[in-house]
């Protein structure tokens, strides 16, 4: 489905309610499936997160996770540790695709039992679910968060806890000390000092609710918003200035855009009044990749260079989330460079109208494009891709006056 998006006022002006965040989430659904005991309030919405709640209750030799990377991991690592059970792990095309080995190879290493059934250092994977008695595994820290957090998230469930060494320099910390906080939040100690985590072990944990915070990734398309408009005034519910999340840095790296953010009791305003836009910026976003698409298409609609480094790991996302941006931004007209981890935007003074943008099964690609809608029509090809993390995403917009128009 093809979604046209139109926006005429100069204003943009409204209060939205945003889901949890999946980050958050996913890691609490595991936790909760390996320590019974916790609730868990504003759970995400999104496809990501239905996907892993009904893999953790399925009782199916093969699960099959369609898209969903989080889960892939996370669920790679869980299923280690279910003795006596066996478990297929798939997804989608695009999810066999993408590497599996370096946790596979560290699990294995602290003797779990998987075997690939297709190619090797990809999904499907066989796991015979064991109690693993290691208590102490090595990886390349510069590997994606999700392999680290994925062994985090087990750890207290062995017998005497889990060290984790990383070797080199970490990629995406803020991730990794959120699943940490998530296990401290939930009754599980642990630390992360000088490349090592230690995960203690833990029999059980006390009853408690545990509440999700909003999902900062979502709300970076309102910041992009707020940016392209004239002036905007957008609230957004359920968020913390001390947040957990790295996403979190969108509100000191949109001031550049003129975009204020005033934090309230659970929740966040983002102002935008008239101001000159800045003529470039560059930006590390190693430890917030997912932002960068939205970033660069802010860049394009301001007609404002950019250099966004730390990307790496974009290219074993949904798609290689480098490419994709080079090939849709250049037929909007503007100019970009990519290397394998970082994009350059060069500035561009005319944007054209009623492209279409092609998401490649990857709902950041949707939502990042959208927001350019403020400044000429565009349509959205498999519009409804953002479902994975975001299903109000189009309503939200109407919300703000844009015109979603099915095509």
């Amino acid at each position: 489905m093809k979604f046209k998006l139109k926006h005429s006022q100069e204003t943009v002006k409204g209060a939205l309610q945003i889901t949890g965040s999946k980050s958050e989430s996913n890691r609490l659904l595991i936790i909760e499936s390996l320590f019974k005991n916790l609730e868990i309030s504003n759970l995400s919405n999104s496809d990501d997160t239905q996907v892993m709640k009904k893999a953790l209750t399925s009782n199916e030799v093969e699960v099959d996770i369609h898209h969903a990377g989080t889960a892939m991991r996370f669920l790679t690592a869980y299923f280690s540790v279910q003795e006596g059970r066996e478990t297929v792990l798939t997804g989608s095309p695009r999810m066999q695709e993408r590497p599996v080995k370096l946790l596979v190879e560290a699990l294995r290493s602290m003797g779990a039992d998987i075997s690939y059934e297709r190619n090797e250092g990809y999904p499907p994977i066989r796991i015979q679910g064991k109690k693993l008695q290691a208590n102490a595994v090595s990886l390349q820290a510069n590997i994606s968060s999700q392999y680290i957090s994925a062994l985090m998230l087990i750890g207290a469930s062995l017998p005497e806890g889990l060290t984790i060494n990383l070797e080199g320099q970490v990629t995406s910390t803020p991730y990794i000390l959120m699943t940490l906080e998530m296990l401290q939040r939930s009754g599980i100690q642990g630390s992360f000092e000088d490349n090592i985590i230690r995960i203690e072990a833990c029999a059980a944990v006390s009853p408690k609710t545990i509440p999700v915070e909003s999902d900062w990734s979502s709300a970076s398309y309102f910041y992009s918003i707020a940016a392209l408009a004239e002036e905007a005034e957008i609230r957004l519910s359920n968020y913390r200035k001390e947040s957990l999340q790295g996403d979190s840095c969108l509100a000191t790296i949109y001031k550049q855009f003129g975009v204020e953010t005033s934090f309230e009791e659970n929740s966040i305003t983002l102002k935008k009044s008239k101001c000159s836009k800045p003529a470039s910026i560059s930006e590390d976003l190693r430890n917030s990749p997912d932002i960068a698409q939205t970033i660069a298409v802010t860049c394009l609609g301001l007609g404002t260079a950019c250099k966004l480094t730390g990307l790496h790991t974009l290219k074993i996302k949904e798609t290689d989330r480098l490419v994709a941006l080079k090939n849709e931004i250049e037929k909007l007209g503007g100019e970009v460079v990519i290397s394998d981890e970082h994009l350059e935007l060069k500035p561009s003074a005319i944007l054209k109208e009623n492209v279409e943008i092609e998401t490649y099964n990857d709902h950041r690609m949707a939502m990042a494009f959208a927001p350019i809608a403020l400044k000429v029509p565009v349509i959205i090809a498999d519009a409804m891709v953002v479902s994975k993390s975001y299903p109000d995403f189009y309503s939200d917009l109407e919300q703000l006056n844009f015109k979603v128009i099915k095509e």
